[in-house]
C-alpha cells in the first residue's frame, strides 16, 4: 500500500472539513473508498462531481481501479469550479 496525501479543494474541502489528510491505498478507487468511509454524507455527494489529479496528472475518464498510486504521492480532489 502506498501512503498518499489526499488534498481537497473548494466544495470538497468544505465537506471534508480539512484541507488534506493521509491515506494508504494502492489505487485511486481504494483511496476514494477510504475517503467515503471516513467522511460519509456531503463529501460522498461532492465526490461524484469531482475530477482528480494524481501527482499533478489528470485522471480523466480512466477507471479509478486502474490508476495506481505511488508512495508519497498526492491525490487532488477538484470539484467543478464556477467562473473563469
Amino acid at each position: 500500500m502506498a501512503k498518499v496525501t489526499v488534498r481537497y479543494w473548494a466544495a470538497a474541502k468544505s465537506a471534508a472539513r480539512v484541507a488534506e489528510e493521509p491515506y494508504e491505498a494502492e489505487t485511486l478507487a481504494g483511496a476514494l473508498a477510504a475517503v467515503r468511509e471516513r467522511h460519509p454524507g456531503e463529501l460522498v455527494r461532492v465526490l461524484r462531481r469531482c475530477s482528480f489529479l494524481i501527482d499533478g496528472d489528470p485522471v480523466g475518464t480512466r477507471d479509478h481501479e486502474t490508476v495506481r498510486l505511488t508512495e508519497g504521492g498526492t491525490v487532488e480532489v477538484l470539484p467543478p469550479f464556477a467562473g473563469g
